[in-house]
């Protein structure tokens, strides 16, 4: 089944969409309702519709990396940040703090473990939710 010039044309723009968007909710999700896994649907989401334009293959060369290989490294992220506590002493996933840039009278750029495990489960559910899908698409 070909698709139509016109919808892959608007799909083109919409999977942009959806990425912009996938990577404001895994940000905005640290302070507010969202994060990874959210993010990672959306994200999922993006790639599943230009594979329903395009065909898997071209969704395949999109993405550059198997889904698979997303989610391993999704998986070590979100392990590395739950056992960089240890480092500290501090119980498995409890957030760590890292300020860049801080001087006397500004702390400067906090950056946080919570937000390298967001980035980690964003992965792995990106990763498992496309192998699932293109997996099923590829055998119809």
């Amino acid at each position: 089944m070909k698709s139509s010039l016109i919808v892959r044309a608007a799909t083109r723009v919409l999977v942009g969409l959806l990425l912009v968007f996938s990577f404001y909710m895994l940000i905005r999700g640290h302070n507010e309702p969202g994060g990874g896994f959210i993010g990672g649907l959306i994200g999922a989401t993006g790639f599943i519709l230009y594979a329903i334009a395009h065909g898997c293959r071209a969704a395949r060369e999109a993405l550059r990396i198997e889904p698979q290989t997303i989610a391993v490294v999704g998986l070590g992220l979100a392990l590395l940040a739950g056992v960089s506590a240890f480092l500290d002493r501090d119980a498995l996933f409890a957030g760590q703090w890292l300020f860049i840039g801080a001087t006397e009278g500004d702390k400067g750029l906090p950056l946080s473990t919570v937000l390298v495990f967001d980035i980690g489960v964003y992965l792995v559910v990106l990763g498992s939710v496309l192998t699932i899908v293109l997996g099923l698409e590829e055998e119809v």
